[in-house]
């Protein structure tokens, strides 16, 4: 495992990450198990949210006693200052700890969402007194839509962007990757499996080892699978002519049926959560019925909402079928309703 400094910020990261999502489906003593193993292996990079149920508890729990060791990253989806303290120091409280490495404004993807966070009495005014007291190291921010994500980087207010970055999404590489090198700024990509519609593993890394200062943030949900991906850090990276073929024929066949969340739809004149409610299938092959539902049930109860209008296809700028595919996710949820009634 080969370590860096994550863009101008003094911390010292693995190449490798640690995504906090999956353990969420893991009782709390293998999720350590997991989490323990990647730290064996070398991973010192765990990224968590507030939003991830039990994810940070279960992060704390597998590195109290050895904080140091660690560089854990965490976010929040308050847009005001009250809530982001309030969720700030619960995320202290779960992790174990009395200060955070990187906290992370979570999916600043519009620009209502930039402006409440830097609203005098926004999330961003919070977290900086935060980083004042010793309570935050560094400040960064996510995002999946693209132009939002550059605007970001370009603000000079955050030390790090997050954003999806695979085989299939790797237009950040261009104007996003560039601007947040030129500006030093440390580079997180989540979705490395393109939210698990990419099952080919060793693909998936052979693309992203090509960007080495663009560190993937996988998730894990067993011992074998951290093995099998820090497995392929450990040796050099080729990337041949049959893997472009396969990232290609997996491009082919999502180009019009994969949801990028860039929220370009949005908002719905009705009310409709709409990127929400286009993720449920891939939330829904990640994990059980039961938790789909919890995760998924308010956007998907919004689905009711839509009467068709069309709104939302005539923004998408990948021509995706956006009524058909909220319609098939809606009725996957109702039939894991019914299954768990």
């Amino acid at each position: 495992m080969r370590y860096m400094k994550f863009g101008r910020t003094s911390l010292n990261i693995s190449e490798l990450g640690f995504g906090g999502i999956p353990i969420i489906r893991l009782n709390k003593d293998i999720a350590v198990k997991v989490i323990r193993r990647a730290y064996e292996r070398g991973i010192t990079f765990y990224d968590t949210a507030n939003a991830y149920r039990d994810s940070e508890e279960k992060i704390g729990c597998a590195f109290e006693g050895m904080r140091g060791k660690v560089v854990i990253a965490t976010k929040t989806l308050q847009r005001n200052a009250q809530g982001a303290t309030k969720q700030l120091e619960n995320s202290l409280r779960m992790l174990k700890t009395d200060y955070i490495d990187l906290y992370q404004l979570h999916q600043i993807a519009q620009e209502k969402d930039l402006t409440a966070v830097t609203d005098p009495e926004g999330a961003l005014e919070a977290v900086v007194k935060a980083k004042d007291e010793g309570k935050v190291r560094f400040i960064g921010v996510t995002s999946h839509n693209l132009s939002m994500a550059v605007k970001l980087v370009k603000t000079g207010l955050f030390s790090s962007i997050q954003f999806p970055f695979n085989f299939i999404e790797n237009a950040p590489k261009d104007e996003l990757h560039t601007t947040a090198r030129e500006l030093g700024m440390g580079i997180l990509a989540m979705k490395p499996f393109a939210g698990g519609v990419i099952d080919n593993a060793d693909v998936t890394f052979k693309f992203l080892r090509q960007y080495p200062d663009v560190i993937p943030i996988p998730g894990f949900d067993s011992v074998d699978r951290v093995d099998e991906v820090v497995s392929f850090y450990e040796r050099s990276n080729v990337v041949t002519e049959q893997d472009q073929q396969i990232m290609e024929r997996y491009r082919s066949e999502l180009g019009k049926v994969f949801c990028r969340r860039c929220e370009y739809c949005q908002p719905c004149p009705n009310g409709v959560m709409i990127t929400m409610a286009m993720g449920y299938k891939i939330l829904a092959s990640r994990m059980s019925p039961a938790v789909s539902i919890d995760f998924g049930r308010v956007a998907m109860e919004s689905v009711k909402l839509c009467d068709d209008c069309g709104t939302c296809v005539e923004r998408c700028p990948y021509e995706l079928p956006i009524l058909e595919m909220l319609k098939a996710n809606y009725d996957l949820y109702e039939r894991h309703r019914s299954e768990l009634k």
